[in-house]
């Protein structure tokens, strides 16, 4: 994206030069994608800003140096939050650590190599640029005081981002550090209407579950009852029986008494029966 404009001292911070974010649908949707995907990936860290075709002033003074809006920008140490700008003095003085470009065949060889020279100059550690019609990565990585471009790319993984590269003989893959592959919004909506999808059976099956939980559980507790009930005739009956036996013994003690007194007044018991 042509980033050159003509400094105006009554606006030297301009959020756009009027030019349109991407040149066609692919670079657009590649554009997208990795920043969508990447705001996926830093979702729980507030410390981590992801923009995209974001103006980055590394200095107060316009005429010394840029800007330059990278397609996608990657700033670690940063809070997130609304900037119609990256101004680097009032951002604790932190450059953009990860930097992407894709290309289009509007973007000429000079504009590039004067990017690559900007991003060299104010701190980016990681510099990708990708050009979809010819299926061509290039990595930039810090080695030193400067951007060194790397030869070994397959299988890259980005120190910063932990994000794994993939060229197959299609196009370019890109992974979460848990293997995920990188999708598109289309996919990505796709994906969340399955786990939608999944989460509602899941409940569903849940309350299954619970419905047949609480069946199991009534059933036992009218067993309970009932052996309850069992419980209580059988304790009804016991205490009937004892009633009984107490009430015998209570007769036999009284027919014992009176054979005694029999006895002592000289009379058999067993004749006078």
């Amino acid at each position: 994206m042509n980033t050159l404009f003509h400094y105006d001292p009554d606006d030297p911070y301009p959020e756009s030069d009027g030019l349109p974010m991407a040149e066609n649908t692919e670079q657009y949707e590649w554009l997208v994608k990795i920043k969508e995907n990447l705001e996926i990936l830093f979702a729980e860290r507030e410390d981590v800003c992801v923009a995209g075709n974001l103006f980055w002033y590394p200095v107060p003074d316009r005429r010394i140096a840029g800007p330059v809006a990278p397609d996608v920008m990657v700033v670690f140490g940063r809070p997130k939050g609304k900037r119609g700008t990256y101004r680097q003095w009032e951002e604790a003085d932190i450059p953009p650590q990860v930097v992407f470009e894709i290309l289009s065949p509007a973007n000429s060889r000079v504009e590039m190599t004067d990017k690559q020279r900007f991003y060299d100059a104010y701190g980016v550690e990681e510099y990708y640029v990708y050009d979809p019609d010819g299926n061509v990565l290039d990595i930039w990585q810090r080695r030193g005081p400067r951007l060194e471009r790397m030869t070994h790319l397959n299988g890259w993984i980005s120190p910063r981002l932990g994000v794994r590269f993939a060229l197959t003989n299609q196009t370019l893959l890109l992974e979460y550090p848990d293997g995920r592959p990188f999708l598109n919004s289309v996919q990505l909506a796709r994906q969340a209407d399955t786990a939608r999808a999944q989460a509602a059976a899941e409940q569903h099956r849940a309350e299954i579950e619970r419905q047949r939980a609480e069946s199991e559980w009534q059933r036992a507790e009218t067993e309970r009852q009932r052996a309850e009930t069992e419980r209580q005739r059988a304790e009804s009956e016991w205490q009937r029986a004892e009633t009984e036996r107490q009430r015998a013994d209570m007769e036999r003690a009284r027919a014992e008494r009176l054979a005694a007194r029999l006895r002592a007044l000289g009379i058999d018991p067993n004749a006078a029966l």
